[in-house]
C-alpha cells in the first residue's frame, strides 16, 4: 500500500488502534498519546509497551520512530509497504514483515494482508496495513493469558506469528478444494479447465512467496536463541510454528507441481482429443470419396453401356432403313425390275452393318 500524502498532517494517534502498557503480562495503563506511552514505559522498569497502528502516514509513523528509536531504512519499509517476509536485526530492534492470507473460495483468489513489526526490548509497535489478521484478537488472547504475556515482546511476536500461520490453514484446504475439482474437471473434458489452472497457479504462486521466506525468518530466529536469551518457553513455541510453517510450505510446493501436471495431462488429453477429431474426419472424407468413386464408376458402367446400345440401334437401324427404302414400292424404282436387286439390298444391308459394327468396335464402344 502506498504511503498517505504528506499534506495530510494528521496526528499519529488517529492511526493508533490499541497503545497499552504491561507488567507481569497485566495492562497497567492505556496511555492517551504515543508519547506518553513511551514516557510511562521509561518510568516503569520491566514493563512493556505494545502499540498497534493501522495505515500511518510518513508524517505519523516518524514521530513513533523518533519515541522509540527506530531505523530509518526499516521505517521506510513500514511506510511503503509491499514488502516480502523477512526478518531484519537493527541493534536491539527486531524488524519483521508478514504477510497474512485469506482465502476467497467464490472469486478463488488469496487476498493478502501485510503486518510489520518493530520487536525491541521492551516494546512491540504493530504496523498494518490491510484489515486482516485481526490483530485484536491476538492481542485478546495474550491478555488473557498473562503467564505467555508476562514473557516479553517476543511472546507478542510469536502469538502474531501463530495466528498468521494458523491463518494459512483454511488457504491451503481451499486450494486444495479447488485442486481437486480442477482435476475432475479436467478428466470430464471441461473446456474452460486450462484458464482456471492457469489463473489458480498464480494464486498459489504469489501464495508461495508468503509463505517460503518464513522458513528461512524462523531459522535465523531459532539461531539466536541462545544469543539474545530467548525463553525456554518460548523457544519451543516458536519451533512449533516453525514446523506448521513448514508443514505448509511443502503443501504449497505440492500444489505446484500438481497443477502443473494437470496442466500436462490436460495438454495431452486436448491433443489426443484432436487428434481423434482428425482422425474421425479423415475418415469421414475417406469413406466420401469412395463414394464418389463408387458413382463414378457406376456412372462410367452406365456410359458404357448406353454407348453399346446406342451402337446397336445405329446397326440395326441400317438394315431398316435400306428395307423401308425397298419397300416404297414406287412405279419407277429401278431396282424393283432387276434380276439382282434382292440380293443388292442384302448385301447392302449386311455391309453397311457390318461396317458401323467395326466402327463402334475400333472406337471401344462393343
Amino acid at each position: 500500500m502506498e504511503a498517505r500524502p504528506e499534506d495530510v498532517a494528521a496526528p499519529v494517534e488517529q492511526s493508533v488502534v490499541d497503545a497499552a502498557i504491561y507488567r507481569d503480562g497485566r495492562r497497567v495503563d492505556t496511555p492517551p498519546t504515543v508519547a506518553a506511552t513511551a514516557e510511562r514505559l521509561r518510568q516503569e522498569p520491566g514493563a512493556m509497551a505494545w502499540i498497534g497502528l493501522f495505515r500511518p502516514s510518513e508524517a505519523q509513523l516518524l514521530p513513533v520512530a523518533d519515541e522509540f528509536g527506530l531505523h530509518d531504512v526499516a521505517v521506510e519499509d513500514a511506510i511503503v509497504a509491499h514488502q516480502r517476509p523477512k526478518l531484519e536485526r537493527y541493534g536491539e530492534t527486531l524488524f519483521v514483515v508478514l504477510r497474512a492470507a485469506t482465502y476467497l473460495d467464490d472469486a478463488e483468489e488469496v487476498e493478502f494482508g501485510e503486518i510489520h513489526l518493530f520487536v525491541g526490548p521492551n516494546f512491540v509497535i504493530t504496523v498494518r496495513h490491510s484489515r486482516t489478521p485481526d490483530l485484536g484478537a491476538v492481542r485478546h488472547r495474550m491478555e488473557n493469558d498473562p503467564e505467555l504475556l508476562a514473557r516479553g515482546p517476543e511472546a507478542v511476536l510469536y502469538a502474531i506469528l501463530d495466528s498468521v500461520v494458523d491463518g494459512y490453514a483454511p488457504v491451503v484446504a481451499g486450494l486444495q478444494k479447488d485442486i481437486d475439482e480442477i482435476e475432475t474437471e479436467v478428466f470430464g473434458g471441461d473446456p474452460k479447465v486450462s484458464r482456471r489452472t492457469y489463473e489458480l497457479s498464480g494464486e498459489v504462486i504469489e501464495f508461495q512467496r508468503a509463505t517460503r521466506p518464513l522458513l528461512g525468518m524462523l531459522e535465523r530466529l531459532a539461531a539466536g536463541f541462545e544469543k539474545y536469551g530467548t525463553d525456554k518457553e518460548l523457544q519451543r513455541y516458536l519451533r512449533d510454528v516453525a514446523d506448521h510453517a513448514t508443514t505448509v510450505a511443502e503443501r504449497v510446493l505440492g500444489f505446484r507441481q500438481m497443477l502443473s501436471d494437470i496442466l500436462t495431462v490436460n495438454a495431452t488429453l486436448v491433443n489426443q482429443q484432436q487428434n481423434a477429431e482428425m482422425r474421425a474426419l479423415a475418415e469421414a472424407g475417406f469413406e466420401q470419396n469412395e463414394e464418389i468413386k463408387r458413382l463414378t464408376e457406376a456412372s462410367f458402367d452406365q456410359n458404357e453401356e448406353v454407348k453399346r446400345v446406342s451402337a446397336w440401334a445405329a446397326i440395326l437401324f441400317a438394315p431398316t432403313l435400306i428395307g423401308t427404302a425397298y419397300g416404297m414400292n414406287f412405279k419407277n424404282m429401278p431396282e424393283l425390275d432387276w434380276e439382282f436387286g434382292y440380293v443388292f439390298a442384302l448385301g447392302l444391308m449386311i455391309l453397311t452393318s457390318v461396317t458401323l459394327w467395326l466402327i463402334f468396335k475400333a472406337r471401344g464402344w462393343l
